[in-house]
């Protein structure tokens, strides 16, 4: 069981999403506005907040950004509801941290499912899964878990996906819009530097193994095809 803050100000959502995870034993707390929503995170210290963007007193990135600003509150994971027209505002969120977003109208389901994935890690429930071993790097992607060596490495749901991504097209070049596309999900032409701003994040998270992520000037990124450094 999660304790699971919803901040969505639309009453219909709000109850199928009250009476859904209830149903999947998870503990409840629900608000229609974001500052409300803020004093609620501080004081019960939910494991996850379903957030949506357009709330009626302030917009969601800046609850996202006073979450993932707060050192109490930044292990809380967020995801976001959108719509499907608003892919700037999703662009923002993810550079504040945001681990997942949803697209509305959205599958119950599907929402619970991607809700289950980031518990796993926080409440240990974690399966024993087929794992890649490149060079120094060990990724488990059922258990959605990274090794350098042998410690263990953190990573948001957005980086491990980035990882993940970029290691199956390994030696192929990723340009930043296909990267959005294929790991954010925004199908956009627009500038924005929420690819590169990850991939640092996720350079500096793997340490050493960050080399194995190379960067195509002009064009985007690709993984290394031999963990072998490459030579000049």
């Amino acid at each position: 069981m999660a304790r699971i803050l919803v901040i969505e100000d639309d009453p219909d959502i709000q109850t199928v999403l009250d009476y859904n995870l209830r149903e999947k034993g998870h503990k409840v707390t629900t608000t229609a506005k974001g500052q409300e929503g803020l004093k609620l995170v501080r004081e019960k210290k939910p494991d996850l907040v379903l957030l949506d963007l357009m709330l009626p007193d302030l917009p969601g990135t800046e609850v996202c950004k006073a979450i993932k600003g707060d050192p109490a509150l930044r292990s809380t994971y967020v995801v976001m509801l959108t719509a499907k027209g608003e892919e700037i505002d999703r662009v923002v969120g993810f550079e504040l941290g945001a681990d997942d977003y949803v697209v509305k109208p959205f599958s119950v389901r599907e929402l619970v499912l991607r809700i289950q994935a980031l518990l796993r890690r926080s409440t240990g429930e974690v399966e024993v899964g087929p794992q890649i071993e490149f060079g120094g790097l060990k990724v488990d992607r059922e258990a959605h878990r990274v090794w350098v060596g042998d410690a263990e490495v953190e990573l948001t749901a957005l980086e491990f996906k980035l990882l993940v991504t970029l290691f199956d097209r390994k030696n192929r070049v990723q340009t930043r819009s296909v990267l959005l596309n294929d790991v954010w999900g925004i199908e956009a032409d627009i500038t924005t530097r929420t690819v590169d701003t990850h991939v640092k994040r996720l350079r500096e998270k793997l340490g050493a193994a960050g080399e194995y992520i190379e960067t195509v000037r002009g064009v985007g990124y690709r993984f290394a095809d031999s963990p072998e450094p490459r030579s000049s």
